[in-house]
């Protein structure tokens, strides 16, 4: 980076492109106080800030990589910015700052990308997204009434920007990245033509910047800074994930759905540790050990499904039931995160209290990553487990390292990950253990082997429903994040929304073409249409798993060049087009790999979809053979089994590809 003088100022470049400029009369940067409000029920919060001073600091000093600011010249200097490398350090030498406004230059036609996982909007030019870890919400859309009712009934109806996966990091179309190294709550807004304007609830340790040749090269940049996931397990190839909560039932309907010519390459019951039951549905009993009521003789079923060629998962969260017996041992190690009053604090999960054990504690860690995960989980014989609820720290509660839990809110998700990690690294089991998370922040993509979407509803809706997912993985794998995936047919089932046939196989039909294929009965599974209650549904299901692993060849190439290279397996468009910018906001398609683009049919009762086909390539639509020009929007039929996919003309698995509709 470069500092050059300019007048009434100062611009700062990176390799040429200019990122800031700074004037008198246009200053780049504000600094100031803030008084936050900040509410949390079950996940979901309620976020307000009353600003006290918001000041424009107009005038700027250099000396040499050094910056100082001040409000006017001749006032004390309040901030400080050190051109490092490519980053840029700051420093608040006013003691009161505790907001950071900052101005990133801009242009209209920009395209920006990242934010972490974003479900509704890809492209995040002209939105505005706060960054903080949390339920999604229901609906995720304010002018439905299943959003309203949620937000009516449990406060949970969530918005637009809404996810478990924030990160304040983004993509620049001008091939730069720009990453804030900090916890704090922040929001990126790209609203302004002629800037982006970056507010930090904190001063950030530095600003991060990278840049490159291509966004190829931009993706790989990232992925060396946040971390590489490994190869996917050899044993995921062989079909799906069958997610059953029948207690030892599960097992005789994963048979029957096997006989019915279902691939199946594992088994996830995530009530294997027991159920209780609530308002909301049948929820997990949280205290992380088998249940041999449920799960009779789990540890031998466990060992026979294994010579059987299939893997069981299970499930686990970081926190632990009143009523459970490890609930009193940790608790009487001091191993949960404390009230005000120094007593251990219990968190109402919904009908039910828990304690949060406290990651900022190595010990409280370690008991946690060997004692549960290391001898309840691997031990007794789990190949992976749904690691959920890291988005869920109280801002309220006094932890170990004595850092406000407001600030230690959204790195706790990575917290929970390093956990989850050392336990499968201490038994030599990382990348062939999986599990999964929903919940991220800057770094997780260094010990999580796997995404998973989060609790879309069970619908077609645009925001909370399965396009939703494609939006999720585009975004999360710009950062670093090689694989996604999400629950077949949706989760989330209130207020009378139930699934329907057609939603559980256009589901299924994408997830044909993703890393991981993973079945969900949902929070209401008899409410609620299940895989193996419909013949055609089981059918249609048995041949999706078919072509999932008749594509295993070619998802071992790209799960190989992920742990190489960074690049995710679900790509946007323009990843590979960089010079079509048609492509620039595409979101309801991908690239799977290089060399298949995908375009799942997301809304109900369509019968044919219209795809965009990027520039410079010849495209094979799958199913009828028919080549097609590249800069054309093409209309498919996209009958039920026949999801519009195309293969690039001349691909190296070419072959594979064209026997796709022969699976």
């Amino acid at each position: 980076m470069q500092i050059n003088l300019i007048p009434g100022g100062f611009s700062i470049s990176l390799n040429g492109l200019e990122i800031l400029r700074h004037t008198a009369a246009s200053p780049a940067l504000f600094v100031g106080q803030g008084e936050e409000r900040m509410d949390m029920y079950r996940g979901n919060f309620e976020i307000d800030d009353y600003v006290v001073e918001r000041t424009p600091l107009a005038h700027a000093v250099v000396t040499g990589e050094r910056i100082e600011f001040s409000a006017a010249e001749g006032l004390p200097a309040r901030f400080v910015m050190t051109v490092s490398g490519d980053h840029l350090a700051t420093e608040a030498l006013d003691p009161t700052i505790n907001r950071v406004w900052l101005r990133v230059a801009a242009e209209k036609d920009e395209h920006v990308w990242g934010g972490g996982e974003q479900m509704s909007y890809f492209d995040m030019r002209g939105r505005k997204f706060p960054l903080w870890t949390s339920e999604p919400g229901v609906g995720r859309d304010k002018s439905t009434e299943i959003t309203f009712k949620a937000d009516v009934t449990g406060k949970s109806g969530g918005d637009y920007y809404n996810t478990n996966y924030p990160q304040p990091t983004y993509i620049s179309s001008r091939k730069y990245a720009l990453h804030v190294e900090t916890t704090a709550y922040s929001v990126f807004d790209f609203r302004r033509d002629g800037f982006h304007e970056i507010e930090i609830w904190a001063v950030p340790e530095r600003l991060e910047f990278f840049s490159g040749p291509s966004f190829i090269d931009l993706v790989g940049q990232l992925s060396n800074r946040f971390g590489r996931q490994p190869t996917l397990p050899n044993w995921v190839y062989g079909g799906a994930i069958l997610g059953l909560k029948d207690g030892e039932n599960s097992f005789a309907r994963m048979e029957k759905m096997r006989e019915a010519g279902v691939k199946v390459s594992g088994l996830w019951c995530e009530d294997w540790v027991g159920l209780r039951h609530t308002s909301f549905g049948a929820r997990l009993f949280w205290d992380w050990q088998a249940n041999e009521a449920r799960y009779p003789s789990l540890r031998q079923k466990i060992a026979e499904l294994n010579d059987s060629g299939v893997r069981f998962l299970g499930y686990v969260n970081p926190y632990l039931c009143v009523d459970g017996p490890l609930f009193p041992v940790a608790d009487a190690k001091g191993y949960f995160a404390k009230d005000e009053k120094g007593k251990t604090a219990l968190v109402d999960f919904g009908e039910f209290d828990c304690g949060v054990v406290d990651f900022t504690n190595p010990d409280a860690a370690d008991w946690f990553a060997e004692e549960v995960i290391g001898k309840n989980m691997l031990d007794f014989g789990l190949s992976g487990w749904m690691a959920d609820f890291g988005e869920y720290l109280p801002i309220d509660v006094k932890l170990s390292n004595g850092i406000n839990a407001k600030l230690m809110h959204n790195a706790w998700p990575t917290l929970w990950a390093e956990v989850n990690a050392k336990a499968v690294a201490s038994r030599g089991k990382t990348g062939e253990t999986l599990f999964f998370m929903r919940a991220g922040f800057t770094g997780v993509q260094a010990h999580c082997p796997l995404l998973w979407g989060g609790d879309q509803s069970v619908d077609f809706t645009r925001h909370d429903g399965l396009v939703t997912v494609i939006c999720g993985a585009l975004s999360s794998g710009l950062l670093g994040n090689a694989y996604h995936h999400s629950d077949i047919g949706g989760y989330t089932s209130l207020f009378g929304n139930v699934r329907t046939p057609e939603l559980i196989m256009r589901w299924a039909e994408m997830a044909a073409f993703t890393p991981v294929m993973r079945s969900h009965e949902g929070n209401r599974p008899k409410d609620n249409l299940q895989i193996d209650q419909d013949a055609e549904v089981l059918a249609h299901f048995a041949r999706m798993t078919s072509i999932y692993v008749h594509l295993a060849p070619y998802l071992k190439e790209l799960s190989e060049e992920a742990a190489s290279t960074g690049l995710p397996v679900q790509r946007p468009l323009f990843l590979h087009h960089e010079n079509d910018r048609n492509t620039y906001a595409i979101q309801d398609a991908y690239l799977y790999g290089r060399d298949l683009l995908v375009a799942p049919v997301w809304q109900a009762g369509q019968a044919e979809r219209e795809v965009y086909l990027p520039q410079g390539e010849t495209w094979v639509h799958v199913w009828s053979g028919a080549a097609h020009t590249g800069g054309e929007t093409v209309t498919v039929p996209a009958p039920l089994g026949q999801p519009p996919v195309f293969y690039r003309q001349g691909a190296a698995r070419e072959a594979l590809f064209q026997s796709i509709k022969a699976a």
